[in-house]
């Protein structure tokens, strides 16, 4: 049993929950089954309550996590071929529907400030708009950090190079995949604390690769897509969203990284 007790925590755990739900749903990789969310009984906190799983640091399955979570991003292309075969976009299994937005249902809280994902037909107006712009915005009311507001029109306009002829297909990310929400089992790896939605699958690999991140063992059992051109400078935009967010979580000991990948993403655009 999670509990936390402050105002939001409900926000937090109903997208804890959902997510977990979603990621059961593609039979891609272990996380804990989500039994139930409520209200904290005597403050304004929530409890989320789980399956128990003995989890140790992940070692062995290194390689199959990586296995795994491609077979998770996957799995929403997966659905959309089979329905092209078959005419319908609904497996009668109930658990196949294609998803052609980016977004998600509820929001997801990647550590406790809510990330609005309201649906979008394309990925990048998503990315900016829920993602960078969120976290932007409250940076600007907090510090009113110039610099950065110099900065971020000339991103916006770079970023669209970073995407040109790229067909992203929704993929169903963990949202939060750094090593501190990754373990194993006897019987192969298993992750938790996911903020999840649809996205674009490279998302997830930002922060694999940030503070430590995971070797590269993962990444050659990973990448059942093949590295499209741009890859690098995406990686450092994707990171450049979890930089921001600390920033906002924890303080401006992370403005200075923040800034140097929005220098580095708008030179190499």
């Amino acid at each position: 049993m999670k509990i936390n007790g402050k105002e939001g925590a409900r926000v937090m755990f109903d997208g804890e929950y959902a997510s977990l739900k979603a990621i059961q749903r593609t039979c891609s990789i272990k996380v804990p089954t989500p039994k139930l969310v409520c209200d904290h009984p005597s403050n304004p906190g929530a409890l989320l309550v789980t399956e128990y799983i003995n989890m140790d640091s992940l070692r062995k399955y290194t390689a199959q996590l990586g296995t795994d979570i491609g077979r998770m991003h996957k799995h929403n292309e997966s659905v959309m071929k089979k329905a092209e075969q078959s005419q319908s976009s609904i497996h009668n299994g109930g658990s196949t529907v294609y998803v052609e937005k980016f977004g998600f249902d509820v929001p997801t809280c990647c550590g406790f400030i809510p990330q609005e994902n309201s649906w979008e037909d394309d990925w990048l107006s998503f990315y900016v708009r829920h993602k960078l712009k969120q976290q932007l915005d409250m940076i600007e009311q907090k510090s009113g950090d110039r610099e950065v507001r110099d900065l971020w029109p000339q991103l916006e306009r770079a970023l669209p190079g970073l995407f040109k002829d790229i067909a992203i297909v929704p993929a169903l990310v963990h949202g939060d995949l750094w090593s501190g929400n990754v373990a194993e089992t006897t019987a192969g790896p298993v992750t938790f604390d996911p903020a999840s939605f649809y996205a674009h699958h490279e998302y997830d690999l930002g922060i694999a690769c940030m503070f430590g991140g995971f070797d590269q063992t993962f990444f050659a059992a990973y990448h059942v897509y093949p590295r499209q051109t741009g890859h690098e400078t995406r990686n450092k935009l994707y990171q450049l969203f979890h930089y921001l967010n600390h920033w906002n979580h924890f303080g401006s000991g992370y403005r200075g990284q923040s800034i140097s990948l929005m220098k580095e993403v708008i030179k190499a655009a």
